[in-house]
């Protein structure tokens, strides 16, 4: 049950300033770091207007910027994006088709999967690989591998979606940088893609043009640390991204409303928090592989170890038709916590699963407990009667990472229904008399990948000791 001083604060939520800086975001293309800039100087203005102290660190980050990209085969030009931190080719390079099938992902949790359906034995070496699908970086270092000049991911809808297509993980060091893709990747719009596709089979060539600017950016993090009255070392840290695609109403405008909105009422209410919320907005999610939050962790390492009682990401919240609570991330420990949440504020059911590798979860290796990712989504059968497919965001919504994440995509109360959330979960956590976590169930999910590993090691290996 939810305690008196949470119930107060959530009481305190409004609309008003959360809902006033998405206006401002429809305004506002948050790719370029000039841009990325100009939003943490509009966040961080919102927060001292309402008297909440904010930090801005300034690192410098390795981003890469995705143009303009163009396919031409078969006497047609078609437009095409390109991925983040893949091979750019302004002026152009020539080279066969080649058509290796894959079916598209059924939901978020397949996104990253390969998909494919055969194809193995397809000579890649020197051709452009012509597949279903978003570009991914599995499927992108796969078909490096093989020998591909380039991948044109034909995409499942109307619209081709921006993306990032690189293995490493924030900016790249050097072990990680000959991870780095060293082909083009771009991605077309399905009916596009299926002439494509009848042209790979026909044994055709194409011209693939892309422009991508890479380099080192300074990109600001904003952090309100707002101190518990009884404790001020131990914290929660809530976060999200605040760099975009085009205008990212869903992905992560909503996102970065809540946060303000959260910071807001938790500064009003401070007295009544135990331990610390510390609140972060990241740069560098989209054009830099979450470079923002591994600079942090990087950063802030020791603190984050010693004193983090649980991570908390926030993205894509409150976004229109998001009426279900599905399918989201939580560590093992964190379910029944995250459960109990959800259910006190929403009177909803809420079934989750492990984080994926993505989505800002740039702590694991620190071993914090982490809960939430994206969290409301669309029902599945309003899915299937609208034939959306599956995407990374948006609740649902197909406009995800496309120039259509506009103004009508975030839904005014999903989103206050899910800022309560928010609120209630770092509170609660911050609250919590010991971290309201059950690492019984942790250790049972150890104990099922080991036993996992032991039938399909079978004799070859003895897990017991």
């Amino acid at each position: 049950m939810l305690s008196a001083a949470i119930k107060a604060a959530l009481a305190d939520i409004s609309l008003d300033e959360p809902w006033s800086l998405i206006e401002r975001f429809t305004t506002l293309r948050r790719e370029h770091p000039d841009d990325v800039r100009i939003a943490c100087d509009d966040i961080v203005a919102r927060l001292r207007r309402h008297g909440v102290p904010v930090e801005v660190h300034d690192p410098t980050v390795f981003l890469s910027l995705p143009g303009r990209a163009s396919v031409t085969a078969g006497g047609e030009t078609f437009r095409a994006k390109p991925m983040a931190m893949s091979v750019a080719h302004p002026e152009g390079l020539a080279a066969p088709l080649a058509y290796v099938p894959a079916r598209y992902a059924r939901g978020a949790d397949e996104l990253f999967a390969r998909n494919l359906i055969g194809g193995d034995d397809i000579d890649l070496r020197g051709k452009f690989v012509v597949t279903e699908g978003f570009g991914m970086p599995g499927k992108v270092s796969h078909f490096e591998a093989r020998g591909a000049l380039g991948m044109i991911a034909v995409n499942p809808g109307r619209n081709a979606h921006w993306g990032i297509c690189t293995t490493v993980w924030g900016t790249p060091d050097l072990r990680d940088l000959p991870r780095k893709p060293r082909i083009a990747v771009v991605a077309v719009s399905n009916p596009d893609g299926q002439k494509l596709i009848e042209l790979a089979r026909a044994g055709a060539s194409a011209t693939l043009a892309a422009e991508v600017t890479e380099g080192w950016f300074r990109s600001p993090i904003p952090v309100v640390t707002i101190p518990g009255a009884e404790d001020s070392d131990p914290f929660v840290l809530l976060h999200g991204h605040y760099d975009s695609w085009d205008f990212g109403i869903g992905d992560n405008a909503v996102g970065d409303a809540t946060m303000l909105e959260v910071a807001r009422v938790l500064w009003k209410h401070r007295a009544n928090l135990k331990r610390s919320v510390r609140i972060a907005w990241w740069p560098g999610h989209s054009t830099g592989r979450y470079a923002g939050s591994t600079w942090f962790a990087d950063h802030f390492a020791i603190d984050l170890y010693e004193h983090c009682i649980a991570q908390v990401n926030c993205d894509s919240p409150g976004c229109r038709w998001a009426t279900d609570y599905r399918h989201i991330s939580w560590m093992e420990e964190t379910e029944p916590f995250a459960q109990d949440v959800i259910r006190d504020v929403t009177g909803q059911e809420s079934h989750g699963e492990r984080p994926h590798q993505a989505g800002d979860y740039s702590f694991n290796n620190i071993g914090i407990s982490s809960f939430f990712m994206l969290l409301s989504t669309m029902p599945d059968e309003m899915r299937e009667r609208l034939g959306y497919y599956g995407v990374g965001g948006c609740g649902a919504n197909i406009e995800w990472h496309t120039e259509e994440d506009l103004l009508p995509i975030a839904d005014r109360d999903i989103l206050h229904k899910d800022m309560q959330i928010y609120l209630a979960a770092a509170m609660g956590a911050a609250n919590a008399v010991i971290a309201p976590f059950d690492f019984t169930r942790t250790l049972r999910g150890f104990a099922d990948t080991l036993d996992g590993y032991e039938a399909a090691a079978a004799d070859r290996f003895d897990f017991a000791p």
